[in-house]
């Protein structure tokens, strides 16, 4: 039986790291202009996809959309929940890399050694 992980890893920010994963909190925007990774909004990172939301095409956008930021492949990505809903939990495989809005003061085992954390 697999291992129930917690909704609220994050605390009072929008992303933690669980060992070499990043668990992010997401608002999404479907049917945007651009797609686009936003600001923190409270607990939620926003992003915005082009795709509409209909069955699920614009977290499948958001998803390959985010992957290249991350310095990883669309399938290191999994949606812990809100596939269909613009509230989501991601979990991103061991990033090689992180976009700005995370800022140089976060705390980054994954990116900081190549053997990567002890568990």
């Amino acid at each position: 039986m697999p291992k129930k992980r917690a909704r609220n890893l994050t605390g009072d920010s929008f992303y933690a790291w669980d060992g070499d994963v990043l668990v992010v909190n997401i608002l999404g925007k479907p049917s945007a202009s651009k797609d686009a990774i936003g600001k923190p909004f409270g607990k939620q990172l926003k992003v915005s996809v082009t795709a509409a939301p209909e069955a699920g095409r614009a977290t499948d956008r958001m998803l390959r959309f985010l992957a290249p930021h991350f310095g990883v492949s669309a399938s290191d990505i999994e949606v812990v929940f809100g596939r269909m809903n613009v509230n989501k939990q991601l979990r991103i495989k061991a990033p090689t890399k992180l976009p700005a809005v995370f800022g140089s003061e976060a705390d980054q085992p994954s990116l900081s050694s190549s053997a990567g954390s002890d568990l």
